[in-house]
């Protein structure tokens, strides 16, 4: 249950393949970053659920693009941080959004229209990209600006190639589904699903997050409280680039 909090993670074989590699490995990395990142394809996943035309999975998926290639390239290059699993559970929260959204919450509980749906994907993508980078930051990029903004492009790029291979999969998988009458019997359950995956990374991540800021604050002993949390050495989680911002 644990390993989903550590979906993000960059582990420490990552690492020493990126310390050997050139910019191909931080393709290569990318690319599997975003087809292993659960939140980011469920998030794309219900952004494209009811798009039914080219035009229209373009236009949201360009501005997804967008918003989190600002967060990535920026915040990494400016070694602009923060604790991940804050990041991580904020991004969770973005799933359930989109799932709400999607089951007309803001209609059935609110009594008013969704928020402006391009200026909420954007504003999710600048988190999603934040999200990225506080990953990316737990690379040793290097003190040359220049080979360091290579790194962090080519790592940009492995992402947004891996956003494609995944939105092809949906985009395919969905065009399907719409031809089926169970689309419309079960659209609503599978966007409650949605929402469901998004409570429970988000319960992960701040549970993640707990256990890192306070690892002797559980009922169990440390020794037996271990969980498959990325980068979590209980005795030592007080890296001092967590909490910056």
């Amino acid at each position: 249950m644990c390993a989903v909090a550590a979906a993000h993670g960059i582990s420490d074989e990552d690492k020493q393949r990126m310390l050997e590699g050139g910019y191909l490995q931080y393709v290569g990395l990318g690319a599997t970053h975003m087809l292993t990142g659960y939140d980011h394809l469920l998030f794309l996943f219900g952004v494209v659920f009811f798009l039914t035309t080219f035009k229209d999975v373009a236009k949201f998926v360009t501005v997804f693009t967008v918003g989190h290639c600002i967060t990535l390239i920026f915040a990494t290059y400016l070694k602009i941080t923060w604790n991940y699993y804050l990041v991580d559970a904020i991004i969770a929260a973005s799933v359930i959004y989109k799932g709400f959204d999607n089951n007309g919450g803001f209609q059935k509980h609110f009594a008013m229209a969704s928020p402006n749906l391009l200026g909420a994907v954007f504003i999710f993508g600048l988190l999603h990209g934040f999200g990225l980078s506080t990953r990316l930051q737990q690379l040793p990029l290097g003190d040359d600006p220049v080979a360091m903004l290579g790194r962090i492009l080519s790592f940009n790029v492995g992402v947004e190639l891996g956003q494609i291979a995944a939105l092809a999969v949906m985009v395919a998988l969905l065009a399907a589904w719409r031809k089926r009458p169970s689309f419309t019997r079960f659209s609503y359950a599978a966007n409650l699903a949605l929402i469901y995956a998004g409570v429970y990374l988000l319960f992960m991540q701040l549970h993640g997050y707990q256990h890192d800021v306070n690892p002797d604050g559980f009922r169990f002993p440390t020794e037996e409280h271990k969980h498959i949390h990325e980068d979590m050495d209980i005795k030592n989680s007080t890296d001092p680039t967590r909490n910056k911002l």
